[in-house]
């Protein structure tokens, strides 16, 4: 806590009201003006304080808005001394803050809701207005006559506001003053019109009147509540000096004298002030420049040494990085000084980098503020905080960019060891005014790149060619060459200095992005690791940066290919789940892309599942499998990508490679890749074993029996598979497990087909083929290298009815083998025994087979009901009593349930917890 300085007792303001006296008009102030500017008589306000025609008046005084050459400071024999320390809290309202009378009103309102002692509250004008008066003084100088219509509408607009908000009294002064205030802008901008010219001091007095005006109007209205608040034009007080092109610096020891003096004249609890303007040492009216406002609070809270300095504007915070471009871009509790100003000098709209330099050096916290939604804490700038668990420990807290860039490599091997070589080469670029963003040398000294506006480059590579003639003929220095659209992205974090691997995770979620960097610097302070790339690809760059960090590790993009029966289900299912699993799990699944066969929906930061039906019947565009990859893989760079493809397309299968070679991991039930040709199946599982994205595939058999996690487990702790069988088929293990002796056998298959068991083609099913695909996947797992070919299956299918034209004439066809079907069943009743319809992996004889067989009604096999799959792994450890594996092994609930425990299993892949 600082030291709070001990005022003197408040007399009672009407002991110290100040004398009045009538100082020149407007007209006459203007008339002055350009005598000065046009005949240089003297230097304008060369009417020192204490020495002017007249002092600027109180509130609602005729003269309210004269100039800081008429402004008198008079000596009163009692003085106040201006109290300093905690009991000041400052406040800055932007111009959005302050666009309307009720915004206004509001500001008002939060000013009288802050306890605390003291409150000096900084405005900018109202919103608009000060590029309005800009426009203003650009048409003059102009000679375009329209200026006369643009002061029009300046006046229209605070007179409509002031007669929205005030009343009384206090409305008449207010719109006397602006009578008279826009006359004499009148005045100044004909005089402008005529002499065709505007001096910066002519100009930035004609400006500086929107905060005169908006500060007015917000006085009054805190009046209005009774509270005791004086008025400041801070032009009386704030004294700066030019320190460069458009840039000023304050003078704290003058401008502290002047405010103690204000002060002790005006002693308020509440204090309203100009922001934007100050004066000269010769009391010519200026302005801090662009974003002046911000520093005014930050001069003015420094010379008060306030408690804090609260920035309110429209937004909820400083963001981790520009919400515009990064969707998921977060509000971030609490900034350093340090992380702030970096963050500003590299384009972050957070505060001008000038803006922190007062407040920090007397460790004043900076709030930001969202005046429109005041329940939001906002970001609090401020010492790093030696609290350990602070928000602060972040290593990379926010992201920013700067566009429009060129970037300038000077290189040679003549560079090496001559001393004073990068002395020539940047006071070449400090002759011609360009700014440098960003300078990288190799260690060898070999090169130099730098990066300069766009807009300067031209120049910069002009002047090196000029100051290196000799050294280029001479083949000292091989090039001057300039790169351009460039963009600058850099990571900033007080922290990064700390924390090994930040350089290492910045530049792998570059690569991942396919983005190439094209110059990298860091200080050793590693406040910021700078990077400098493709203008194109600065955006992809930046999200792919922010959600590497700022992202759950298992933030999952998914693709849903196929949105049928599982690929539906699966759907509902993650609209139930995603909440709870990132709450309970930090697992943030985010469906951004669905395709069927003819439409496709796309989103950038998700698809909301409780409408997706909806949204693909409304929103959706034609289907296009390159373009969904494409938005899934390039459009967003999400830490992890997923491809689920819920189809049974041979098609989209054969793309897995691909996908899995740029990133994306993949998940499936569709069995086609995994028993497909052998030397794509090889090729694919040796670029999974390779890569580091993932393939999961447990639905393909078993639905969402674990099958090949259990498969997979035993071979990777050592047990051998000697031999796996198993009924496979859903659809065959009901239709078995139904005939029974009371019905035929065509009536099974026919209640099956009605019930939804089998595929529109029955055939499809009895044929034996997807069986066969899953023992053949299931032997290549073993580590078999079996074609599909190899596998012989006893189809169901009589031969005579494999040529029907449709279903329904196999289904009427069907009925005629019954008697064929009804001996089998007899005969094994006989025996007893069942049928069943299996899938058997022979590994020690490296074999398989799908066949119709008969087995003791004690077998497990023979135990199944509805349409329960079972499989028995005999193994060297499970050798006597096979390991079974039994339950539902068909229908959209279990399968999509089983791809979705492949997601679940992704995310613990990459970190989630178990």
């Amino acid at each position: 806590m600082r030291s709070l300085a001990v005022a003197s007792p408040v007399p009672p303001a009407a002991a110290h009201r100040r004398r009045l006296r009538p100082s020149a008009s407007g007209r006459e102030v203007v008339s002055q003006c350009l005598k000065c500017e046009i005949n240089q008589d003297r230097p304008m306000g060369a009417l020192r304080i204490g020495h002017s025609q007249g002092n600027l008046p109180r509130h609602g005084s005729k003269n309210l808005l004269t100039p800081a050459a008429a402004i008198s400071v008079e000596q009163v024999e009692v003085s106040t001394y201006l109290p300093k320390g905690d009991m000041w809290s400052v406040h800055k309202f932007g111009g959005t803050c302050m666009g309307t009378p009720q915004r206004i009103q509001n500001v008002a309102d939060v000013v009288l809701g802050d306890s605390s002692e003291r409150k000096l509250i900084i405005v900018s004008a109202m919103s608009k207005v000060t590029d309005m008066m800009y426009s203003l003084v650009h048409k003059a100088q102009s000679r375009d006559d329209s200026y006369t219509e643009e002061l029009d509408k300046v006046f229209e607009k605070h007179m409509a506001a002031a007669k929205d908000l005030l009343d009384g009294e206090n409305l008449a002064r207010f719109l006397s003053q602006l009578h008279s205030d826009i006359s004499n802008l009148r005045a100044m901008l004909r005089a402008i019109y005529i002499a065709g010219h505007a001096t910066e001091s002519f100009s930035e007095f004609v400006v500086g009147h929107g905060e005169l005006w908006s500060s007015q109007m917000l006085s009054y209205a805190v009046q209005k509540s009774g509270a005791s608040c004086s008025w400041m034009d801070t032009r009386e007080v704030l004294v700066v000096k030019p320190s460069g092109p458009d840039m000023v610096d304050p003078d704290y020891e003058e401008s502290e004298k002047r405010l103690e003096k204000w002060f002790s004249r005006q002693p308020a609890e509440i204090i309203v002030a100009t922001g934007f303007i100050a004066s000269t040492a010769e009391n010519i009216p200026t302005t801090l420049k662009r974003d002046g406002s911000d520093f005014s609070a930050a001069i003015i809270g420094s010379l008060v040494r306030a408690r804090q300095v609260t920035i309110w504007t429209d937004v909820d915070g400083v963001f981790s990085a520009d919400p515009r471009k990064v969707s998921e871009a977060v509000i971030l509790s609490t900034l350093s000084y340090q992380e702030a100003w970096e963050m500003s000098y590299f384009g972050a709209n957070v505060l001008h980098p000038r803006t922190i330099i007062p407040v920090m050096k007397d460790n004043i916290p900076i709030v930001i503020r969202n005046m429109f939604n005041l329940s939001a804490p906002g970001t609090v700038i401020c010492k790093q905080p030696a609290n350990e668990d602070a928000d602060l420990d972040a290593c990379v807290k926010s992201f920013a960019t700067i566009d429009k860039l060129a970037l300038v490599n000077v290189e040679g091997t003549g560079m090496a060891g001559v001393p004073g070589t990068s002395s020539a080469i940047f006071s070449a670029v400090k002759e011609v005014g360009a700014n440098v963003i960003m300078i990288s040398q190799a260690s060898s000294e070999h090169s130099i790149c730098f990066a300069v506006p766009e807009k300067e480059v031209a120049a910069v590579s002009a002047a090196l060619h000029v100051r290196f003639r000799e050294a280029l003929a001479a083949g000292r220095l091989s090039k001057v060459e300039v790169i351009h659209d460039c963009s600058i992205l850099a990571a900033v974090g007080l922290r990064m200095a700390s924390t090994p691997g930040v350089s290492a995770i910045l530049f792998d979620a570059l690569a991942k992005a396919n983005i190439n960097v094209r110059a990298i610097a860091q200080g050793c302070s590693e406040y910021n690791i700078t990077v400098v790339l493709k203008q194109e690809d600065c955006v992809r760059a930046l999200r792919a940066a922010h959600s590497r960090f700022f992202l759950s590790k298992t933030t999952l993009a998914i693709g849903v290919i196929g949105p049928g029966l599982i690929g539906a289900t699966l759907l509902n299912q993650l609209r139930d789940q995603v909440a709870v699993l990132k709450e309970n799990m930090n697992i943030d699944v985010r469906v951004i892309g669905i395709t069927g066969a003819s439409t496709m929906l796309l989103s950038d930061t998700g698809v909301d599942l409780t409408r997706w039906k909806e949204e693909m019947q409304k929103e959706a565009k034609p289907a296009d499998l390159a373009n969904f990859v494409r938005h899934l893989s390039e459009d967003h760079v999400f830490p992890n990508k997923v491809l689920v493809d819920c189809t049974a397309d041979t098609n989209v299968a054969s793309h897995y490679y691909d996908w899995l070679k740029k990133g994306i991991h993949v998940i499936t039930p569709n069995k086609k890749a995994n028993s497909g040709p052998l030397d794509r199946y090889l090729k694919l599982r040796t670029l999974q074993r390779a890569s580091y994205t993932h393939y999961f595939y447990e639905a393909t058999v078993g639905a969402g029996l674990p099958i090949i996690s259990t498969l997979r487990g035993l071979l990777e702790t050592g047990d051998k598979i000697l031999r796996i069988e198993g009924i496979f088929s859903g659809t065959l293990s009901y239709i078995f497990n139904n005939f029974e002796g009371t019905r035929s056998f065509s009536d099974v298959v026919a209640e099956a087909k009605e019930a939804g068991y089998t595929e529109p083609d029955p055939r499809d099913d009895l044929s034996g083929t997807d069986v066969a695909r899953k023992v053949i996947i299931l032997a290549r797992e073993s580590g078999l290298r079996l074609e599909l070919s190899d596998i012989p299956v006893e189809s169901l299918v009589p031969e005579a009815l494999k040529s029907c034209s449709s279903p329904n004439e196999f289904m009427q066809k069907l009925p005629s083998f019954d008697q064929d079907w009804a001996r089998q069943r007899h005969e094994a009743e006989a025996a007893g025994e069942v049928l069943r319809y299996v899938g058997v992996v022979d590994v020690l004889n490296g074999k398989g087979r799908v066949e119709l067989q008969r087995y003791k009604r004690d077998h497990p096999f023979a135990q199944l009901s509805g349409s329960d799959n079972i499989i028995a792994f005999t193994t060297s450890r499970y050798k006597e009593q096979p390991l079974i594996v039994r339950g539902p092994g068909a229908g959209a609930e279990v399968t999509a349930g089983g791809v979705f425990c492949d997601i679940l299993r992704l995310a613990s892949y990459l970190g989630a917890p178990s």
